[in-house]
């Protein structure tokens, strides 16, 4: 897959994540991206998110202060910086795709979940794109023991009480098979995508800043 001399604009982000696409780069100093087309598609079941135990006791505690996009920019910043964990490896997040996503943010389009510490830093977080009932998954870091965990669950309930019907997360890693995480056929989740575009989401339905219970609640009514 070559480098796209288009330029990636929030419109052609949109008509490809509508038709099953989405852009990656080579590398964080490669200004192209390209785009891809899994055959196989990884998706959270919203209906059947496992939370384990343990991490359902640190999200009840409020070990972290979740907020919602209150700081997109931050968010794909701490994800688009080198890591040596093996399932990321270098990151495909060039500033080409930065910037559009952002853009794609600030037109109500992309969100992001933060965790903050005590002393008030951003330890952990993820950031995903809506298109009707559909949230597409990008990336997540953490900087703190179950950050982007906690990230996870406050989105996935967040999802499930404003009625989105796919959590889409590209591919299916170690980390989010522990969550319920499966694959599918492409002609499988192109159907749940055609589904899910139509209908209407509120991804603000909880508020900006959700309680924990009312988070895990949201959860188990589904399972």
């Amino acid at each position: 897959m070559s480098a796209h001399p288009e330029p990636l604009t929030p419109e052609l982000l949109l008509q490809a994540y509508a038709r099953g696409y989405f852009p990656m780069a080579d590398a964080a100093d490669d200004p192209g991206y390209f785009w891809v087309y899994p055959t196989k598609r990884g998706i959270l079941p919203l209906d059947d998110f496992h939370v384990p135990h343990k991490l359902a006791r640190r999200v009840r505690r409020g070990d972290f202060s979740v907020r919602i996009d209150t700081d997109f920019a931050g968010v794909i910043a701490a994800c688009a910086e080198p890591t040596p964990h093996p399932q990321r490896g270098n990151t495909w997040i060039n500033q080409t795709i930065r910037d559009a996503y952002t853009e794609l943010h600030r037109l109500g389009f992309a969100h992001s979940v933060e965790c903050y510490d005590e002393s008030g830093g951003m330890v952990g977080g993820l950031y995903g794109v809506r298109l009707g009932a559909a949230f597409f998954g990008e990336s997540m870091f953490s900087r703190a023991t179950d950050a982007s965990k906690v990230a996870l669950v406050h989105l996935v309930g967040r999802l499930i009480a404003g009625g989105f019907t796919l959590l889409d997360t590209q591919f299916v890693t170690e980390h989010l098979k522990q969550f319920g995480a499966i694959e599918v056929k492409r002609d499988d989740y192109l159907e749940l995508l055609m589904d899910a575009l139509p209908r209407r989401a509120d991804f603000y339905c909880l508020g900006a800043d959700a309680p924990p219970e009312l988070v895990l609640q949201s959860i188990s009514h589904t399972s």
